[in-house]
């Protein structure tokens, strides 16, 4: 069993996280946009510090609106890094400013953060982490491969035995529904 399936099950922090966001497909761009967010400031950083500090994050970050974070000027930025409820990290913070406004930009090129990643799917996760790399800001390997598992774009989120990937294997998660290409 995949060590996140062994221990988060019962876990006062993790196991709602666990139990039914991860691994579990979103649409939604606001959603999508926070575990974006979520991946980048866990960046050396366990995954429970960044649990513990989501609704603080979710309320500096106005629910994770893109339109509202991509409209961050230095002032707004400045204050970001002054909430103490937030990962405070100023190259982090400058990244998701940035990244809402790709965001942005991907609603007129290809309807939404959604229908971008589903133009672009599937790929392997090497193939992944260089388009995000191209697109976005802070999106090495282990936030890109992290972000599209937590999202279903790529297998490995929960082991096969965890009782949650039966849940997610019957909503059709993209990697089931289009296996990744061969090399």
């Amino acid at each position: 069993m995949s060590s996140y399936c062994a221990i988060a099950p019962g876990h006062p922090v993790h196991h709602a996280y666990h139990a039914r966001e991860y691994g579990f497909p979103q649409r939604d761009e606001a959603v999508l946009f926070e575990r974006l967010v979520l991946e980048i400031m866990q960046a050396g950083l366990s995954w429970e510090i960044v649990l513990k500090r989501r609704e603080g994050m979710r309320a500096a970050f106005a629910g994770f609106e893109v339109d509202r974070i991509a409209a961050l000027d230095e002032a707004g930025q400045a204050a970001l890094l002054a909430n103490p409820a937030i990962i405070r990290n100023r190259l982090k913070v400058a990244a998701i400013v940035h990244n809402a406004q790709c965001i942005q930009g991907l609603r007129a090129s290809h309807g939404g953060f959604a229908a971008w990643l589903d133009a672009h799917h599937p790929r392997s996760k090497p193939d992944w982490v260089k388009l995000f790399k191209t697109t976005f800001r802070f999106t090495g390997g282990e936030i890109v491969g992290e972000f599209l598992m937590s999202l279903g774009y790529l297998p490995g989120a929960h082991a096969p035995e965890c009782p949650v990937a039966a849940e997610i294997e019957a909503l059709a998660p993209p990697w089931r529904t289009a296996p990744l290409p061969l090399a």
